[in-house]
């Protein structure tokens, strides 16, 4: 039996057209689907021609995606994946390359190319290195690990050899992340094992005074200390430089949860929000929120690559590593590993810092556009003062006579943008991240639009 072999041809064909016909209809679909619906079919005992999947593809699946990858898609903090980003995806595809080590191809030093150049854009001292990873959570898992086996060392346990048995460790967080809680009980530390840090008033932003005196009180043999450089629901960020100077007075690890607020470093000088992130022991970024590359692709980045080898580095003959060549598979998670390094990289080279930090710019500036309006609509509320590209709002009850809830089921049910729900001090709100490169004047003009008329 000849089983599905598609002529290239056909399969190029197929996919171009399957991209123009997305890409052009962006506009006019709903920017997030509201009612999938499954697709009717069962496991074929004989397959389907190429061409019928092709059509059912198009039938089925297409009809409920969302628009994730257009201008008014605000949940979340979610990019667009890029021109230039789309095609080196595709590629990565075709080439099929698994960087888990060097030696029997360029893939291994595209990365570590790409790892540099990320650092130079982001200004971070040639100290670092680090890792391609598939997200934030996993960047943040390593996090966990390799501050783990820094407080282990201090009290002269192994952890990766010998577990966690006898550690004696304290965490310290104001507004961690749930992707770094979700890694600390992936960490064997446990999702409860971090003291919170009380805030600045009105903020999300850790109270350095209240963070020297838990560092002072405390008796634990080891200390980590996890930072946020914008949090997810207030775009706050915490005072990093203050932080590393008592991380360094106490001996305390040093994590910055940067996945987005990183990049406030190409509009603002070093000395801007993110002042002292260079001080960090790790920092966790995610190319796929502003950099606009596909899913999935977060870094983590260090000053301590020995550490994180002992956590990820394992012998066996068949993965034994050519001389002096890298071996990814010992920095990371995964053994097998995508070529996820190459989009960044064909990004930096076609956008240059320049374009990124254009895009950047842009984002900002309309994120600022949508909150003059709310603060002056007596239709909703301005819960924040706009400061990056997050906006904080919730519907005046008693014009509108809706909950938060009510509205924002209202507005992603319009077809014409889509939001996520958060919590603002005490507060049910309704929150707007504009991070996508598509994201244009006229897309901001329509939700105010949509907004307007409820």
């Amino acid at each position: 039996m000849q089983y599905n072999k598609p002529t290239n041809e056909t399969i190029l064909a197929a996919l171009s057209g399957q991209f123009r016909t997305f890409h052009q209809t962006l506009n006019k679909r709903n920017v997030a689907c509201q009612h999938t619906t499954p697709v009717k079919t069962d496991l074929p005992e004989v397959g389907l021609s190429f061409e019928a999947l092709d059509k059912l593809i198009s039938a089925e699946v297409v009809p409920n995606l969302s628009a994730s990858n257009g201008g008014r898609y605000w949940g979340f903090v979610t990019g667009g994946a890029n021109p230039v980003a789309t095609y080196a995806d595709w590629l990565v595809t075709t080439f099929n390359q698994n960087v888990s080590k060097g030696g029997d191809s360029i893939a291994s030093d595209i990365e570590l190319q790409t790892l540099s150049w990320l650092c130079e854009l982001f200004s971070l001292p040639r100290s670092f290195n680090g890792i391609f990873t598939t997200g934030a959570t996993a960047a943040n898992v390593l996090a966990a690990f390799t501050a783990r086996q820094y407080a282990g060392l201090q009290q002269n346990i192994d952890i990766t050899k010998s577990g966690m048995a006898g550690l004696d460790v304290n965490i310290f967080s104001a507004t961690p992340h749930a992707s770094m809680i979700k890694s600390l009980g992936f960490a064997g530390f446990g999702q409860n094992s971090w003291q919170k840090i009380p805030c600045n008033p009105d903020t999300e932003a850790m109270d350095i005074h209240a963070l020297e005196a838990k560092l002072v009180a405390c008796t634990a043999r080891s200390k980590i200390v996890i930072a946020s450089a914008a949090t997810v629901t207030g775009t706050d960020f915490d005072d990093i430089a203050a932080i590393a100077t008592l991380c360094e007075k106490y001996h305390a690890w040093l994590h910055v949860d940067a996945a987005f607020g990183i990049f406030e470093r190409l509009v603002n000088p070093v000395n801007g929000k993110t002042h002292g992130i260079e001080r960090a022991d790790s920092i966790t970024l995610d190319c796929h929120k502003w950099l606009n590359v596909p899913y999935d692709c977060g870094v983590f980045l260090t000053q301590h690559m020995d550490l994180l080898a002992q956590c990820c580095e394992v012998s066996a003959p068949y993965l034994a590593n050519p001389e002096n060549s890298l071996s990814y598979m010992s920095l990371g998670i995964e053994n097998s590993r995508r070529f996820r390094a190459f989009p960044v990289w064909a990004t930096l080279l076609a956008y240059g810092k320049q374009g990124i930090t254009h895009n950047i710019k842009a984002n900002m500036r309309q994120a600022s556009v949508l909150a003059q309006w709310l603060e002056q609509s007596d239709k909703y509320e301005l819960l924040k003062p706009c400061e990056l590209n997050v906006v904080l709002f919730k519907p005046n009850t008693a014009v509108l006579g809706l909950t938060s809830a009510e509205c924002l089921a209202k507005l992603n049910a319009s077809g014409q943008v889509f939001l996520t729900p958060g919590a603002w001090q005490g507060q049910a709100i309704i929150r707007a991240a504009l991070s996508n490169w598509a994201t244009s004047d006229e897309d901001v003009q329509q939700v105010i639009s949509t907004l307007n008329q409820l």
